[in-house]
């Protein structure tokens, strides 16, 4: 019997020759489930793929294979139909509490709509018109008429407020992310507090007017402008500077917001019966709006003062 030899080399056998009944030879050979070929010196032929089909071979067939089945082209379908649909319906559950139509109304600004509405604020005794126009039973969009509400500029306005508020907690050395959100969080907390009371009263006043929550966040946000004029006076003259911008941009906002609201809220009159009743509600109108605008200092200095030290 032969013993085995280290380094022994496999050699190649020569096949028996089918017999008369052996079915006819394969015109290529099945390798899939074979050893992996040999040199012929006994070793391993380089570049052979262990880990599964070669390159371009029936892995990148299945593949193709896939995408070609009518079953998975039927399948990605539902599935994108399916999306569609989820996101008509979130968009629709959206606009049952926000019209994004509506919204894109506030933003319709422009430069010079900025700057005629920020001269307004500060500067509002010398105007004379303050009644919203209309076109077609619509109300022109704020870059045509000035006495168009608009949210533009409250929002520009807190996010500078919350800059310079940073500003101010820095030179004081007092700046910290806390302070800072804490600021923020209380400024838009006011307002959300007071569009919340106006709506309360409004409702139980049963006032029926075309003021609309967007209107209401718009009339209250304009404070924020006020407010940046506050810091920056008390930033740059001192305390009395604060207290005379103060005193002026307190002034200038009430103005603005009972001429603004005096068009909407006093000339809507509700469905009274006749009595004291109806000689009540206007006058109860008029103390809403007064007590709207005489609560807009109170906000500014409470939300300024600490700022300026």
């Amino acid at each position: 019997m032969d013993l085995p030899h280290h380094g022994y080399r496999a050699s190649v056998k020569p096949r028996a020759r089918a017999g008369p009944h052996t079915r006819d030879p394969l015109l290529f050979e099945d390798t899939s489930s074979a050893a992996p070929p040999m040199n012929n010196q006994g070793y391993y032929t380089p570049g052979y793929n262990m880990g599964g089909a070669p390159v371009g071979g029936p892995g990148d067939a299945g593949v193709n294979n896939l995408f070609a089945d009518p079953m998975a082209s039927a399948a990605m379908m539902y599935g994108s139909s399916l999306a569609n649909q989820g996101k008509d319906i979130v968009n629709k559950e959206i606009s049952r509490y926000v019209s994004v139509n509506k919204l894109k109304y506030f933003f319709a600004v422009d430069s010079k709509y900025v700057m005629r509405k920020l001269l307004l604020l500060m500067f509002p005794y010398t105007h004379q018109d303050w009644e919203v126009r209309y076109h077609r039973d619509t109300p022109l969009t704020p870059r045509h008429d000035v006495n168009a509400p608009d949210l533009y500029i409250p929002s520009m306005a807190f996010i500078t407020y919350i800059l310079l508020a940073g500003v101010a907690l820095g030179i004081q050395k007092r700046f910290s992310p806390e302070v800072l959100g804490l600021c923020a969080s209380t400024a838009l907390v006011w307002v959300v507090i007071e569009v919340s009371v106006m709506l309360l009263c409004l409702y139980i006043l049963s006032v029926h007017s075309d003021l609309s929550v967007f209107d209401l966040f718009a009339y209250s946000g304009y404070k924020y402008v006020g407010m940046i004029f506050t810091v920056l006076g008390g930033l740059l003259f001192g305390s009395d500077g604060y207290l005379v911008v103060l005193t002026w941009s307190s002034c200038a906002l009430m103005f603005f917001i009972v001429r603004s609201l005096k068009m909407k809220i006093l000339s809507s009159l509700s469905h009274d019966s006749m009595g004291a009743g109806a000689t009540a509600k206007p006058r109860l109108r008029l103390y809403i709006t007064v007590a709207t605008a005489a609560f807009q200092p109170i906000i500014i200095y409470w939300l300024t003062s600490h700022l300026v030290r």
